[in-house]
């Protein structure tokens, strides 16, 4: 049976990199079948119904794989993007930095994508607090941007219907989903914009502190390390630099993973400013 499972599971992989997900998904629940104790072939799934945005099913999918492999880094990774994906930040931070501690315990090349991904949650958890205060605030607000937002759902609902009809393809699909919730979002920010001249505080200038940016990616970091000369850089930034050169990226002397020290009171200070400032994500 384990055998026919694997065979399944190429011929979905061959599906999957030709960008149809529909036939690869029954293909991994056909090896499924064959072998439901085998957690890669539900994150196989997982990752393509994430490409069809089927999140609750995936969902599905990941917690069975973590149930079958304990620490199974995938399947934190993948949940996090469904629940980010149905607005469920605070779960999907919390899926987030399990997958970020995965990669870490094994130094695994996905550490950049998990530390990106954990940002990316608390940047949303950030969004919903500050959508809810400025909904508090309005009323008319409130009203104009559940309209879009169903607007936007609407829209998203029939490209799926006219995916599933095969009247759009997998990537033509794709580009016009970005296109609609790109659109959406714009037309929200534009609203907020045009209420926000009536309260001058919310106009102020947002800026980052320059020493909680990492000077590699130029993004905030998440979680800083100190190197022997006393910089301070996001840590899966430097697993990733020190992986290409076991060098110091500023003085190009010797430097290991074991050199590295966790800056502890710089990591309390970047969380604290991204728990009032989750735009600075973005920054």
């Amino acid at each position: 049976m384990a055998s026919k499972a694997t065979l399944l599971k190429e011929e979905g992989n061959r599906y999957f990199q030709k960008g149809n997900f529909q036939e690869a998904e029954m293909l991994y629940t056909r090896a499924i079948q064959k072998d439901p104790s085998n957690p890669k072939l539900f994150t196989n799934r997982a990752i393509t119904r994430i490409k069809l945005q089927l999140w609750e099913t995936c969902i599905d999918d990941c917690i069975k794989s973590i149930e079958l492999e304990q620490g199974n880094m995938k399947g934190y990774y993948y949940l996090a993007q469904a629940q980010l994906a149905l607005r469920h930040p605070n779960e999907a931070l919390t899926s987030a930095l399990t997958a970020y501690d995965e990669c870490l315990k094994t130094n695994s090349t996905s550490t950049r994508n998990a530390s990106t991904l954990v940002l990316q949650a608390k940047k949303e958890k950030w969004e919903a607090k500050e959508r809810d205060r400025i909904r508090r605030r309005s009323e008319l607000l409130r009203e104009l941007e559940d309209g879009l937002g169903k607007v936007a759902e609407y829209e998203l609902h029939m490209l799926r219907s006219r995916i599933s009809k095969g009247e759009v393809n997998e990537s033509e699909g794709a580009e016009e989903r970005e296109e609609i919730e790109a659109l959406s979002k714009q037309k929200i920010e534009e609203l907020r914009s045009v209420f926000a001249i009536a309260d001058p505080e919310n106009m102020k200038k947002r800026e980052v502190p320059d020493y909680m940016i990492d000077n590699i990616s130029f993004a905030i970091m998440h979680d800083p390390v100190t190197t022997k000369n006393g910089q301070s850089y996001d840590k899966s930034t430097m697993l990733e630099h020190l992986r290409r050169s076991e060098t110091d990226p500023l003085t190009r002397e010797p430097l290991r993973i074991q050199d590295l020290r966790p800056n502890l009171a710089l990591k309390q200070a970047c969380e604290e400013f991204l728990e009032n400032n989750g735009w600075a994500v973005d920054w």
